[in-house]
């Protein structure tokens, strides 16, 4: 061997010859890799040889072999590694001519000082304890002869093999379990500020799990980076290793700057950064490889019930449609045989917010195949897109293994470029429990249960997602983070007015808690400042959500009683100071031709008149715009059940509402015969999957709902008990209010819900068994998320006194629950 891989050739079998060839290897100019841990492993391996061949030869032990397991097995052998060695004999030799065999090859290794894991045992003891011990046979996996009986080796390897295999359906449960015990004594490796590189989630020990899964032959895991990622925890537990001198696992913050000089990079952030991918790497590694293990498994054991049942043939697994172009199969999300993700850049984001939804993973082929075929967003995004975006957040912790999978195809730098600053970036801070990227995920997580909280639940959402975006850049990250929050809004197809609100929250996300725990609240200077920054309630109710959503997510030192009631104090104070100061929400439009001529004809007629448009969205591989949803009017003459009958006839032709408007219409003077009360309904409409259905036919079931040959209530309960819907994500309960002087001359309720088919329809119902009067309704789906504000009177046109409004909002509630 030469001297560029630093492996000097051993002159002699005496333990000081190969400690000083040892010592010269490890301290020679090479850093730590894996031709230096080969070179160690081969050094290590003559002199065995050489103590091998000199005790069989003087104890007269023939059918015998030594091997190497574990890491030595596998020719990585680091600094301060264990010897992990097993003396392999037939049997049929003179146990105490075994035994003194077996001292003369322990002792040497001992007297180095050197770690040592031994056993001695015949092919039939092996195979007896790798049944019994799980640890074992996970070793042997890695036996490599050094000395000896090869052949008895080769035998011993085929034989341990086998057993694993015909056994992997009942051993593969039990080392997921040994792996899920690991994990929660250790922790998660890449948001450990003092990792252990080996036994913590992500580690070197799962990497060992990986191999023995695949050499089961029941799953395999990916292979894209894992290498890589095994090289970088090697390398680094090697540096520590020398570095410190001992036998450690664990890189503990003292030792970082040192390892990282050690290994040629810049500081201890750059190192944690680069191990944090690594095992961020091996951790959707494993995610992937232990859900294609419990899919086949399942498989296998449901095979020969199915089989009998089907006389011999295999049921193919069942496809429920999601989402457009989004179909779930065997336990996972995947695309629909006709999705073409080349000409619909949505789809990624639509399959991604209908896993999060229905709790599924993402298919990992169906990844890949995102990240290979689809094409840009167009900037800014096309509203789909955004609302795609915002269901994806809201999903609460089902997020969190949707993102992750993203991340690792790299779909998420190519949505929101500036995530690669923060991606596996670390903090610090003890108080933080994650790192940068994962808390921002984290606080979208916490902040989807606050959505109830705030009239825009879309802003608090991408706001979490972004309020500490800018550690990735030097300075105050609050002020860097504005400017990238100001331009990732914009990105997403956000109006300036939303755009400035969301890099407002960026900008002050630590407003509220700084304020409430360093200055005095009794001082008038201190509120009046604060209103001054926040400017409207609107941004100070997301203000205070955002603020409880970080602080959850940080970790447990960074939220408690005390600082909520203060930072809720501090809000209190300042919504009085805002107290009508706010501005007014923009009136709608005044009535527009087509709506003018929709009257009319609805005048005429005395009956529901349609008008609906598709919105051009995506291009089909022709280059035709594809329809992607509908703006639909309805004017109609105005009577009781209007409201649930269109929301109800919606929902029966499975159309999601993105948004709607209900108001009385006032004809220019000279249309029609005369004053006469009119409604226009304004929707904005996307087919759940599948294609629009045609105007007529809404209308046709428009007419039956109203004159009530239609049962919709009915309909959709049969619908829902012949298929019932994933549930998914658990989500926070309904919350309906009375808006405090919300109008002079109506009472307004506003309704927060989760978005679920019918959930209007349900609305409506609720108003008309109230008894009440709709004047105007404003419906927004926000992601996950709806907010529907609803004008009412009583039957002569007054406001709901105090106690029936918040017995109606009361009766609402319960509907929706």
């Amino acid at each position: 061997m030469t001297s560029t891989g630093t492996t000097p050739e051993p002159t002699t079998s005496e333990p000081g010859g190969y400690a000083a060839a040892r010592l010269r290897l490890l301290q020679g100019k090479a850093r730590s890799g894996p031709s230096r841990r080969a070179a160690l492993a081969t050094l290590t391996d003559h002199w065995l040889t050489a103590l091998f061949d000199t005790a069989a030869g003087q104890t007269g032990v023939r059918s015998a072999a030594l091997v190497a397991v574990g890491g030595h097995g596998r020719g990585e052998l680091s600094p301060r590694s264990d010897l992990d060695l097993l003396l392999l004999h037939d049997g049929k030799a003179d146990p105490a001519a075994v035994a003194a065999l077996a001292d003369r090859l322990w002792y040497p290794v001992w007297d180095l000082g050197l770690a040592l894991d031994h056993s001695v045992r015949t092919p039939a003891e092996v195979r007896r304890a790798a049944g019994e011990d799980l640890k074992v046979q996970l070793g042997l996996l890695d036996a490599r002869p050094v000395a000896g009986d090869r052949g008895l080796v080769a035998a011993m390897r085929t034989a341990t093999l086998a057993d694993w295999r015909n056994r992997a359906p009942a051993r593969l449960p039990a080392l997921a379990e040994l792996c899920r015990e690991r994990a929660e004594r250790q922790g998660e490796l890449r948001f450990l500020l003092e990792p252990d590189l080996k036994e913590a989630r992500g580690g070197l020990r799962d990497l060992t799990a990986l191999r023995a899964i695949a050499a089961s032959w029941v799953a395999d895991a990916p292979h894209e980076g894992l290498a890589e990622a095994r090289r970088v925890l090697l390398d680094t537990r090697d540096a520590l290793h020398l570095t410190t001198g001992r036998a450690t696992d664990r890189l503990a913050l003292q030792e970082q700057d040192q390892v990282a000089e050690a290994l040629g990079l810049l500081d201890a952030d750059t190192l944690l950064r680069q191990v944090y991918e690594a095992a961020r790497t091996v951790s959707y590694a494993t995610d992937v490889t232990w859900r294609e293990v419990s899919r086949v498994l399942r498989a296998r054991s449901a095979r020969p019930r199915l089989r009998a049942v089907l006389g011999g043939r295999t049921a193919a697994p069942e496809r429920v449609p999601l989402a457009d172009g989004v179909v779930e199969a065997d336990g996972e999300v995947v695309l629909a045989r006709t999705a073409r993700p080349e000409h619909d850049p949505v789809l990624a984001l639509r399959a991604a917010a209908a896993a999060a939804q229905s709790e599924l993973p993402l298919s990992r082929h169906v990844v890949r195949r995102l990240a290979t075929a689809s094409g840009p967003l167009p900037v800014p995004w096309p509203a789909e897109a955004r609302e795609e975006l915002v269901t994806l957040l809201g999903a609460g912790e089902a997020t969190v293994p949707v993102w992750e999978a993203l991340e690792a195809e790299g779909l998420i730098t190519r949505l929101l470029p500036d995530w690669e600053r923060v991606h596996c970036r670390p903090q610090r801070n003890p108080v933080h429990t994650w790192t940068v990227d994962r808390h921002l995920v984290e606080t979208a997580v916490r902040a989807s249960s606050l959505t109830r909280r705030v009239g825009r639940p879309d802003l608090l959402l991408v706001a979490a997602l972004l309020h500490d975006i800018g550690k990735g850049w030097p300075g105050d990250h609050s002020a860097a983070g504005e400017v990238i929050a100001r331009d990732t809004a914009a990105r997403i197809g956000f109006d300036r007015y939303d755009t400035d609100v969301v890099a407002a929250l960026v900008r002050h996300h630590l407003l509220l808690v700084e304020t409430a725990t360093r200055r005095d609240l009794d001082d008038p200077a201190t509120v009046r400042a604060v209103a001054a920054v926040v400017g409207t309630t609107t941004t100070l109710e997301l203000l205070h959500a955002l603020t409880e959503a970080d602080a959850l997510a940080t970790g447990p030192a960074a939220w408690s009683t005390w600082r909520a009631s203060l930072v809720a104090d501090l809000v209190g104070r300042v919504a009085a100071v805002l107290a009508g100061r706010a501005p007014e929400k923009p009136e709608p439009a005044g009535t527009g031709a087509e709506q003018e001529r929709l009257a009319v004809e609805a005048l005429r007629t005395g009956g529901p008149v349609l008008a609906l448009h598709a919105r051009a969205g995506t291009r089909d591989e022709n280059g035709e715009p594809e329809p992607v949803g509908v703006e639909l009017h309805i004017a109609l003459p105005d009577r009781p059940g209007v409201l649930p009958a269109a929301a109800g006839v919606l929902a029966l032709h499975r159309l999601t509402v993105r948004s709607a408007d209900l108001r009385a219409v006032e004809l220019p003077t000279g249309l029609g015969d005369g004053p006469a009360d009119l409604l226009l309904l304004s929707w904005r409409v996307a087919a759940e999957y599948g294609s629009l259905p045609r105007a007529d036919r809404l209308r046709a079931d428009l007419v039956r709902a109203l004159d009530g040959s239609l049962d919709i209530r009915a309909r959709l309960a049969e619908r829902e008990a012949a298929h019932p819907r994933r549930r998914g994500t658990k989500a926070p309960p309904p919350r309906v209010t009375v808006a405090a002087a919300g109008s002079k001359l109506a009472t307004v309720i506003e309704v927060r819900a989760q978005d679920a088919p019918g959930l209007l329809h349900r609305i409506g119902r609720a108003l008309e068994g109230g008894g009440v009067r709709v004047r105007s309704a404003h419906v927004s789906t926000l992601g996950a998320n709806a907010v529907d504000t609803v004008y009412v009177t009583r039957r002569d046109g007054t406001p709901l006194p105090d106690a029936e409004a918040a017995a109606l909002a009361r009766d609402i509630e319960d509907a929706l629950r």
